[in-house]
């Protein structure tokens, strides 16, 4: 379990942050009616959390690859 976390660890915090950032979206700039994702605040900090995961998967994955190239 503990691998895991260690080679998933850019993934799972940009997550976190991606999180984070769509609360903070929702609080500020998220619409009140009719919008699916930005009007309930639960739905756009999972918006986030999945955008930020998958930025910071592909990100993860071009650090890797640049290391073993590099190496």
């Amino acid at each position: 379990m503990d691998s895991f976390f260690q080679k998933h660890k850019l993934t799972i915090l940009g997550a976190v942050f991606g999180a984070i950032g769509g609360y903070i979206y929702w609080y500020f700039w998220g619409c009140l009616d009719g919008c699916t994702i930005k009007s309930v605040w639960w739905r756009m900090s999972l918006w986030g959390a999945l955008m930020g995961g998958l930025l910071a998967s592909m990100l993860s994955e071009y650090i890797s690859k640049s290391r073993e190239k590099n190496s």
